[in-house]
C-alpha cells in the first residue's frame, strides 16, 4: 500500500500466533500496520522464547502468514512480473498462507511461521532477492533491458536483451564479483553492508512512467496489468523492478554468490521474439555452502548417470527411437534385480500381479478422464478399419459417427490405472476380498517432447511398480500405514532418507458438491494423517493445503540421495473418481452394493528414473545384491608365449560354479591381468576372483575387493584365498542380505576373511593399503547388544585385538605378516 495510505490505516490489537518450530511460544500481542515479524522478538517477556525468537529470525529469509481477521482497507495487486503461477488463481479458496515480507507490516491477526533458507519457500524467496542482485549488476553494469529474473529449483535467472551482445567468461566473472560486492561491502555512508528490499505500490499509469525505456516490461505491463489497477516494484539499491515479491530483507543476507552459466533464451518463449542472455546463478547464506555446492556440482558432472551409464556399458539411446532405452545386458541385469526385489516384496505383502494390454481404444480413456486431459501427451493411431455400415456412413447419427471413430482409434497406456479399474470390474466382487492389492509393470508411453528428453530422467517408453489398492473407506489408514511400511524397506535397502507430506483437497476437488463427498474427502484425509502419525509421529510430517489431486488427497514422499537431491518417486494417492467413472461395485457384509476406494501407490516409481537415481546415488559403486557385475573370474596369465589353457579353462568353471551371480570372464587380447582387474572395478564390480597356477593346482580362487569410496589407494583389497564353495556361501550372503557397502561387515564373513575383520588399534604396526582389515569397518555400534558394545569398550582400552570372538594382546604383531590355513590354526599360533 502507498505510504500515505498505510499510515492511514487503523491501528488495532492483533493477535499472532506462530507456527512450526516456534509453536511452543505464547500468542503475542501486536498493533496492525504496525507490528512486523522482524520485531516480534520484542513483545516477547520470557527469556527462553525470546532466545528462540531471536535466533529463529537470525536466520529467516521470509515469514508465512495465514490471517485470521485483515483491519483496514485491502487493495488487490494485479500481477505484472511476468512470472507469476497462471494456475495460482484456481487454488485462491484454499488458504496456503501467504509469503510475507520480514520487515512488512502484519494487517490483522494471523498464524505465523518463520522460514529459514532450508525451507523450500525460503529458498526460493532467497534465490528470488538474488535474482534482484543479478539484475542490478546487469542494467547498472552493461545497460542492457532486463525481462524476468526468477527463482528456479537449482538457483535463479535473468533474461536480459543485450542486442548483439552475448555474456562471455569475463563478463560472467566480473558479474560474480560486482553481485558479491552488492551483498557483503559496505557503501559510502553506510554503518552496514548490504542493500535493503523496499516494497513499493505504484499504479499502472505509474508503471509505464517508471519503466518507459524498458519496451520489455512496457510490454508486460501493457498486457498483465488491468487499467486502473494497482502492482508493486521492489527497490534495491540504484534498481527497481515490477515484482510481486517477497524478499529478503537486505542483500547482506546473500553470502555466496556465483554466476554460473548462461544461454540464449526468447522473450515470452517465443522463438519469433527477440532474442535474449539469460544468465543463471546460485546463491547461498554463507560462502562456505557456495564452495560445498560449486564442489557438488563438478562431482555431479562426472557422476552423471547418463555418462556412468556409458562407462559400465548399461543402456545407450539411439535417434531410431528417441526417449527409449537400450538395455545392454549389464544394465538389464539392475533392471531385473529392482523388479525381483520389488516381486519379491510384493509375495509377503499380499500382492497379486496382472498383466494388461499396452494399447485401448480411446473410449477407456474418455471414460477414465485422460482424454479431455492428456491427450497430448499421449501416443495415439487409428487401425485403419471402417467400422461404419456404408464407406462414407450416410444415414447415422453424428454419436453413431463418433463412436465408430473411438472404436478406430487406440492410444498406448500411459498409465496402468484404467486397465486395472477393468479388472476389477470383470466379475461381481465381494467385501471379502477386500483389500484387493494389484501390482502391475506393463510398458508405459508418454509422447515427451523431443527436447524435454534427457537420459533415464525424462523418457517416452519406461516400466513403473505400479499397484492400485480397492478397499473399503475403513480400511484406508491400514491399507496406507501398509504402503508407508513397505516404501520405508525400499529406502532403508538403497541408504535413502525421505520426508512425508499430506496434500490436501483443491479448491476444484471432485465430490464436493454434496454432504456425502465432504464427509468422504473428510474420513480420507483424517486417515492419511493416523496413518502417517502411526507410522512415524505426530509432528514429523508437513501439510500442503489444497495440493491433492482432484479425485482425492494425497501423501508426497520426497526422498533424498547421498548428495542431500531430493526426489519425487514414491506416491501414495486415494482416489474417488475412477470407482464412479468405471461403476466399480462390491457386495458388503450387510449385503448391500458399495463403491470401492481406489488407492494409487508406487515405491520406485518408473524404473528408468529410479536407475539414474541410483547410479548418481552409488556414484557407479552398486552394492553387491544390485551390482550388474557381481563377480568377475580373471585368469592370472603368464603370457603370450606360454600355456594359459589350463588357468583359462579353470577360469570358465569357476564362473559356471558361481552362475547363480552375475558373474563375467574377460576376454583379454593382450593377456595383462591388471587391466582386466582394473577395467572390472571401474565397471562397478565388486569382487574380482583371480586364478593363477597355484589356485588351479587347489582348487581356490584369490578374493580381491574394490577400495572403499575416497580411498586414494588403488591397489585392489585382498580378502584372501578360499575355495570356490566357501565364496559361493558368502557372496550368497552377501546378496541375500541386501547389504550396503558400508555395512558389509555386518554380514557374518566364512572362516578365509574373518581375521580381516578384526580392528588392530595401535597404528604403524601393520602394512596398510593392501588388506581389507585396513579399510572394512565393524558393525555398527548403536546395533550391537550392550554386552557387546561393552566388550567392545574394553577390547580398545586394553589395546587388544579382536579375532573370532577371541581377545588377544597387542604383543603379537609379527604373526600379523605370516599366511596360515585356517582361523583355527592362527588362534593355536596364538596361543602358543
Amino acid at each position: 500500500m502507498r505510504t500515505a495510505e498505510a499510515a492511514a490505516q487503523p491501528r488495532e490489537p492483533i493477535q499472532i500466533k506462530l507456527r512450526g518450530k516456534l509453536s511452543g511460544v505464547p500468542e503475542i500481542e501486536g498493533i496492525s500496520w504496525d507490528t512486523r515479524p522482524v520485531t516480534l522478538g520484542k513483545s516477547v517477556s520470557n527469556a527462553e522464547h525470546t532466545a528462540a525468537l531471536k535466533a529463529a529470525l537470525k536466520d529467516a529469509v521470509v515469514a508465512k502468514v495465514f490471517y485470521k481477521t485483515r483491519v483496514g482497507k485491502q487493495i488487490t495487486m494485479a500481477d505484472g512480473s511476468g512470472v507469476s503461477d497462471e494456475a495460482a488463481a484456481d487454488e485462491a479458496k484454499v488458504d496456503k498462507g501467504e509469503l510475507w515480507d520480514l520487515v512488512r507490516p502484519l494487517e490483522g491477526s494471523c498464524e505465523l511461521e518463520l522460514l529459514d533458507f532450508d525451507d523450500e519457500q525460503g529458498r526460493a524467496v532467497f534465490w528470488h532477492s538474488s535474482a534482484h542482485v543479478l539484475g542490478e549488476c546487469l542494467e547498472c553494469g552493461y545497460g542492457c533491458h532486463l525481462t524476468v529474473g526468477p527463482p528456479i529449483a537449482t538457483g535463479f535467472f535473468y533474461d536480459a536483451y543485450m542486442g548483439e551482445r552475448a555474456v562471455h567468461d569475463e563478463m560472467r566473472r566480473d558479474l560474480e564479483a560486482k553481485a558479491n560486492q552488492v551483498c557483503t561491502v559496505k557503501q559510502a555512508g553506510q554503518q552496514q553492508p548490504g542493500q535493503a528490499f523496499e516494497r513499493l505500490v505504484i499504479s499502472k499509469q505509474e508503471a509505464l512512467e517508471l519503466f518507459a525505456a524498458n519496451p520489455f516490461k512496457m510490454a508486460m505491463i501493457s498486457a498483465k496489468i488491468p487499467d486502473g489497477a494497482f502492482t508493486t516494484a521492489y527497490r534495491c539499491g540504484p534498481m527497481v523492478d515490477l515484482c510481486m515479491g517477497p524478499h529478503i530483507p537486505n542483500t547482506r543476507a546473500i553470502q555466496g554468490f556465483a554466476v554460473t552459466s548462461c544461454s540464449q533464451a526468447n522473450f515470452g518463449g517465443d522463438v519469433n521474439n527477440d532474442s535474449l542472455q539469460r544468465v543463471y546463478g546460485v546463491s547461498f547464506p554463507t560462502k562456505q555452502r557456495l564452495e560445498q555446492h560449486l564442489a557438488y556440482l563438478e562431482e555431479a558432472k562426472a557422476n552423471d548417470h547418463r555418462v556412468r551409464g556409458q562407462e559400465q556399458q548399461l543402456f545407450f539411446f539411439h535417434p531410431l527411437s528417441p526417449g527409449s532405452a537400450f538395455w545392454e545386458p549389464a544394465g538389464a541385469r539392475i533392471y531385473n534385480t529392482l523388479m525381483e526385489f520389488i516381486r519379491t516384496e510384493y509375495r509377503a505383502r499380499g500382492y497379486q500381479e496382472v498383466i494388461t494390454p499396452n494399447m485401448f481404444q480411446i473410449e477407456l480413456w474418455k471414460r477414465s478422464g485422460h482424454w479431455q486431459h492428456y491427450a497430448e501427451n499421449m501416443f495415439s493411431f487409428t487401425d485403419g478399419e471402417e467400422h461404419l455400415d456404408g464407406a462414407s456412413g450416410e444415414g447415422k447419427t453424428a454419436e453413431e459417427v463418433q463412436r465408430a471413430k473411438d472404436h478406430s482409434t487406440y492410444a498406448l497406456k500411459p498409465m496402468n490405472c484404467p486397465g486395472h479399474c477393468l479388472i476389477f470390474a470383470h466379475r461381481d466382487r465381494s467385501y471379502r476380498e477386500l483389500p484387493y492389492r494389484m501390482a502391475d509393470f506393463g510398458v508405459l508411453h508418454r509422447k515427451e517432447l523431443t527436447g524435454a528428453l534427457s537420459g533415464l530422467t525424462r523418457v517416452r517408453r519406461f516400466q513403473q511398480d505400479d499397484a492400485h489398492i480397492f478397499c473399503t473407506a475403513a480400511q484406508i489408514k491400514d491399507e496406507v500405514r501398509g504402503a508407508l511400511e513397505f516404501m520405508k524397506k525400499v529406502y532403508d535397502t538403497f541408504g535413502m532418507t525421505y520426508r512425508l507430506e499430506r496434500s490436501t483437497r483443491p479448491a476444484k476437488a471432485s465430490g464436493l458438491d454434496t454432504a456425502e463427498g465432504v464427509a468422504l474427502w473428510d474420513l480420507a484425509e483424517a486417515q492419511l494423517a493416523e496413518a502417517m502419525d502411526a507410522f512415524q509421529g505426530a509432528g514429523t510430517w508437513k501439510d500442503n493445503p489444497g495440493d491433492g489431486a482432484f479425485y482425492g488427497p494425497k501423501i508426497d514422499i520426497k526422498v533424498y540421495d547421498a548428495h542431500q537431491r531430493v526426489h519425487q518417486c514414491a506416491t501414495i494417492q486415494l482416489d474417488f473418481q475412477n470407482p464412479l467413472r468405471f461403476d466399480l461395485h462390491y457386495a458388503s457384509d450387510k449385503q448391500t452394493i458399495e463403491k470401492p476406494v481406489m488407492i494409487h501407490r508406487a515405491m520406485l516409481g518408473s524404473l528408468e528414473r529410479m536407475i539414474a537415481i541410483l547410479t548418481e546415488h552409488f556414484r557407479g559403486r552398486w552394492p553387491f545384491w544390485l551390482a550388474p557385475r557381481q563377480l568377475v573370474v580373471v585368469p592370472m596369465l603368464a603370457g603370450a608365449e606360454a600355456d594359459n589353457t589350463a588357468a583359462t579353462a579353470y577360469a570358465a568353471r569357476v564362473a559356471a560354479q558361481l552362475a547363480e551371480f552375475f558373474v563375467d570372464v574377460p576376454h583379454s587380447g593382450n593377456n595383462n591381468h591388471n587391466d582386466a582387474i582394473k577395467r572390472a572395478f571401474e565397471q562397478g564390480t565388486k569382487f574380482v576372483l583371480c586364478v593363477g597356477p597355484s589356485e588351479v593346482a587347489k582348487g581356490t580362487v584369490s578374493v580381491e575387493g574394490r577400495q572403499p569410496a575416497g580411498s586414494k589407494d588403488k591397489a585392489p583389497l585382498h580378502y584372501g584365498t578360499c575355495t570356490v564353495d566357501d565364496a559361493k556361501a558368502w557372496f550368497r550372503r552377501l546378496r541375500d542380505s541386501k547389504v550396503l557397502d558400508e555395512n558389509v561387515a555386518s554380514v557374518e564373513p566364512p572362516a578365509f576373511v574373518k581375521v580381516a575383520y578384526g580392528k588392530k588399534k595401535e597404528a604403524g604396526t601393520e602394512p596398510a593399503g593392501k588388506r581389507a582389515q585396513d579399510h572394512i569397518a565393524p558393525p555398527p555400534a548403536q546395533h550391537a547388544p550392550p554386552a557387546k558394545q561393552a566388550a567392545r569398550a574394553a577390547v580398545v582400552a586394553a589395546g587388544t585385538y579382536q579375532v573370532a570372538g577371541e581377545v588377544f594382546p597387542t604383543s603379537v604383531p609379527k604373526l600379523l605378516g605370516q599366511s596360515f590355513a585356517s582361523v583355527e590354526d592362527f588362534v593355536r599360533h596364538l596361543s602358543a
